[in-house]
């Protein structure tokens, strides 16, 4: 699967967990949302690293491909 769908998938993913869990333990409205989005930000970022990488490494290969700088 594309390096980059797999890390957007994981990301929304992410973010519904933190989203349920933060629910049940009973944020409700803004609050929720806004710690949601915290809470799968910071966890995207130490637990996607790997998948962070590959988009990188494409995005790189891409631009190698097409002699961008």
């Amino acid at each position: 699967m594309h390096p980059v769908v797999v890390y957007t998938l994981s990301r929304l993913g992410l973010f519904a967990v933190a989203l349920g869990v933060l629910y049940l333990v009973g944020l409700r409205s803004l609050p929720l949302l806004l710690l949601a989005v915290l809470v799968s930000g910071l966890a995207s970022y130490v637990l996607l690293t790997k998948q962070r990488d590959a988009v990188s490494e494409r995005i790189a290969g891409k631009r190698r491909e097409t002699g961008k700088n």
